[in-house]
């Protein structure tokens, strides 16, 4: 038998090979529009001829503001930074509006501080504002596109333009990662909220209008001389089609499928003068599309004449096959302008600038994409803008969820809400007593979804969302208003019998791979406000349902129980766009009528590509009238309930039905984190975020010494039987890091329907491992087994323990086949370090 292993992480993947092959004469030509003036391209190249090498590269580098400083741009030339979803001023993500503007003049400043002899080039700053600004306390939030999708509204669209623009020139920025065009194809993927829809058609029709909203018309006036912005359309392309749903995966269709659904939207894009394009992590055809040079160079601009310049996405061109974070003329070379190289743009900047001076990458290439990004700059009108608190609207803190703005994402709440039910529940009255339940009524992170405040849109509440309004309110100011009272209950037990129950529920926010799902359902601790409604129902109390969800998911249980159902996708700040349509008015009558569509199919199975419970464009109306209801079947056709099989923990998140908690060695006083920073064990445990691979990719555990010690632990309320895996070669593997010096020792162990299981088994490897070097652990379940474990009923199946300090981070914790995902111990064509040790029998404690 193996004792527990650790093998050194490594690069996994398969040698690069040539681009997928792409006929550009098959896809459209296009015209760019005029966007820069003769005397501006002028401007342009005396700029070029005069930089140096070193500053051209620095113009290619694209710095997170969490890692880098003002004093570095000036060293570094730097052409840009960006806000990522958790970085913000003084390491604040949820600082003052004027801290974000203030930030912006010390970059500027930094960016005009050159040598002699050489131009000053002003710095762009780009942040994702994806539904409005959103990174920004008190700015508007609008829903997200999946929900704009459904109200089929191009003038709407081009509002939220304008006005997500004006809020970003109040704090001083000029660009935004917006919007997002993706065409998705499988709503297991966790982004496929950021999509309109899964019709290419509906998704072209807003693009020009959003474009247009944020920049204005295309013209050779400078952007910033109207209340408008750069955009930046994205992912180019495909990332809606990856197999499996899968975030940063590979798509792997037909150039024509290509084309036509995916590369639709970039028309309206390019013919709007869109300013930027940002590619995207995933692949087509099992090349990366940051190194895939036919369709970024040959298809894009070449044959579609795209002007404006091409971004990565998030050290996205470390993952091109022969790339690392630190080094990638093959991206370069493919055709990208600007690196975003968050956290590592100075082995970037450093080994991209040795690769133009030896010829690696070729000076035409580096004067090409530095061109393109002057055009932006001086489309801009930057060089002549002034530093960011002396343009127009800048500091105009009162634009930040202005009445009006507020009004238009109100507006957009009610034109996006779908009603797939009503049996003659719908319009309430607000005269009436009104009992609102759900674990989602008064939660504005969770209406507003990911990308609100903080990346994934967690570790927030109301409080941090000033002028905003929850649902709950929005239905409690309606109703007391007509004079009729209101509850909050959220398991649905009354004080006072309500006339009628509004139940909300629905999803958790997610951003990313973080919100893959296996099957199309939610959590099974998610669907608990199912049993309210039956509770209710079983009362006599009329049920109107309303879903927060980023994606049409199975709910025929809910749909069946509800009177009512109305899907109101991640609304935003302004909740009181629900109330405003489930209520009639004085008159009797509901003074808004529903006119939501559905974006994409609902599906009547958990199973992608199952059957469809309601078509594309689906939505009742008050004018249709009461709708008889025929029960659904509730089988979800799929045999796992979106556990994710045999992952319990990656990228920094516990998979859907497990859970991550932090605890005593023997269970008590348990925390079970659902968001980072938190606090346990009386304050003995920290859990923070840290990054691997991903950004967030990670948890960091801070220990303190402490009676009854403290142990790591991911769980589930539901057994799993592991018995097969035992008996073939399965292990345990968990990947970490130790991030501090043992002070005791550390075990591993399972646990069996919430109590020990066997004994643990000490790991005496750790006492080996240097801090700050990610490693695989990796324990044969054959371990536990002989320790006396019943792997037929496992509630915890990684149970890390120890009585001293610790300090560690934590990954990935799945069953496999060797130390590493995918490795197996005899791959002689792969680099493995596995520090196997052979035992006679387990170790315990």
């Amino acid at each position: 038998m193996t004792l527990p292993a650790l093998a050194s992480q490594h690069d996994d993947r398969p040698p690069a090979k040539a681009s997928a092959m792409v006929h550009p004469e098959e896809w459209p030509e296009l015209a760019f529009p005029q966007v820069i003036s003769p005397s501006g391209e002028a401007h342009v190249q005396a700029l070029l001829a005069q930089m140096s090498v070193e500053q051209k590269v620095g113009q290619t580098i694209q710095a997170d503001i969490g890692s880098v400083t003002p004093d570095d741009v000036r060293k570094f030339h730097l052409g840009s930074v960006l806000n990522g979803g958790n970085s913000g001023p003084g390491g604040n993500d949820l600082a003052a509006a004027r801290d974000w503007l203030a930030l912006a003049d010390a970059f500027y400043a930094a960016s005009m501080d050159h040598a002699p002899g050489e131009p000053a080039i002003p710095i762009i700053w780009g942040t994702d504002a994806v539904h409005g600004h959103s990174n920004i306390v008190g700015a508007t939030l609008f829903p997200h596109n999946v929900g704009l999708g459904a109200a089929r509204d191009p003038d709407l669209i081009e509002r939220i333009g304008q006005i997500t623009a004006i809020e970003i020139r109040v704090t001083g920025q000029e660009w935004t990662f917006a919007p997002t065009i993706t065409v998705p194809q499988d709503y297991r993927w966790g982004r496929a909220y950021e999509g309109y829809s899964s019709d290419p058609a509906l998704v072209t029709s807003y693009v020009g209008r959003m474009i247009r909203g944020l920049q204005g018309p295309p013209s050779i006036t400078p952007i910033l001389a109207g209340p408008h912005v750069a955009a930046s359309t994205k992912h180019f392309l495909a990332d809606g089609a990856t197999e499996g749903g899968k975030d940063q995966g590979d798509a792997i269709i037909s150039e024509r499928e290509l084309r036509i659904v995916h590369g639709a939207p970039y028309i309206p894009a390019i013919e709007s003068g869109v300013a930027t394009i940002m590619t995207s992590f995933s692949s087509w055809q099992g090349v990366k599309i940051a190194g895939n040079k036919g369709l970024v160079t040959d298809i894009l601009k070449d044959r579609m004449k795209f002007g404006g310049f091409v971004v990565t996405d998030w050290n996205a061109h470390g993952q091109v096959a022969g790339c690392s974070n630190a080094s990638c003329p093959i991206a370069a070379n493919a055709g990208i302008d600007m690196f975003m190289a968050p956290d590592s743009w100075r082995a970037l900047y450093a080994s991209t600038l040795a690769q133009v001076k030896d010829g690696t990458i070729p000076m035409a290439r580096l004067d090409d994409a530095v061109a393109r990004i002057l055009r932006v700059k001086q489309r801009l009108g930057l060089f002549e803008a002034g530093k960011p608190s002396a343009r127009a609207y800048s500091g105009r803190y009162d634009l930040l969820g202005a009445p009006e703005h507020r009004a238009v994402a109100r507006e957009a709440v009610r034109k996006s809400l779908v009603l797939l039910k009503n049996t003659g529940a719908l319009p309430l009255e607000p005269q009436s007593h009104i009992l609102v339940a759900g674990d989602g009524a008064d939660d504005i992170a969770r209406q507003s979804g990911g990308w609100t405040l903080s990346w994934q849109g967690t570790g927030l509440n109301n409080g941090n969302f000033p002028g905003a309004t929850s649902l709950w309110h929005g239905i409690e100011q309606q109703v007391t208003a007509a004079g009729g009272s209101a509850e909050l209950a959220s398991e649905g037990d009354y004080k006072q019998r309500p006339d009628a129950a509004i139940v909300i529920f629905g999803e958790t926010p997610y951003a990313e791979f973080q919100g893959d799902i296996p099957s199309l359902q939610l959590r099974p601790e998610l669907r608990r406000p199912f049993a309210t409604m039956r509770k209710l129902k079983a009362a006599g109390i009329p049920v109107v349902a309303v879903m927060i969800t980023g994606r049409p998911l199975y709910i025929n249980d809910a749909l069946n129980e509800a009177d009512a159902f109305v899907t109101a996708w991640l609304p935003g700040s302004e909740g009181a766009g629900v109330a405003d349509m489930l209520f009639a008015g004085k008159d009797g009558r509901a003074p808004f009528d529903f006119r939501g569509r559905l974006p994409t199919a609902w599906p009547a199975t958990a199973k992608h590509g199952g059957p469809t419970l309601f078509p594309f464009g689906y939505g009742l109306t008050y004018a249709d009238g009461p709708q008889r209801w025929k029960a659904l079947l509730q089988d979800s056709g799929v045999t796992d309930d979106g556990s994710g099989g045999s992952v319990y923990f990656d990228k920094g998140a516990a998979t859907a039905s497990w859970s991550l908690t932090v605890s005593k060695i023997d269970g008590s006083d348990p925390l079970r984190v659902t968001t980072v920073p938190a606090t346990g064990l009386s304050g003995r445990v920290i859990v923070t975020a840290t990054d691997h691979g991903v950004q967030e990719g990670a948890r960091k555990f801070a220990i303190a010494d402490g009676t009854g010690g403290a142990a790591i632990e991911i769980n589930t309320h539901h057994a799993v039987d592991l018995s097969r895996e035992t008996n073939g070669d399965v292990m345990l593997l968990a990947t970490l890091r130790l991030d501090t010096p043992l002070s005791a020792s550390v075990s591993v162990s399972i646990r069996c329907d919430g109590s020990d299981c066997g004994r643990p088994l000490r790991l005496s490897e750790f006492t080996e491992l240097a801090p700050g070097r990610w490693r695989v652990l990796g324990v044969p379940l054959k371990c536990f087994a002989a320790t006396g474990a019943d792997m037929t009923r496992i509630t915890a199946p990684f149970h890390l323990a120890t009585n001293g300090s610790l300090g560690i981070s934590l990954s990935r914790v799945a069953l496999g086949s060797g130390a590493g995902s995918g490795y197996r111990r005899k791959m002689p064509d792969r680099i493995v370090d596995p520090l196997f040790h052979s035992m006679s029998r387990p170790r315990g404690r």
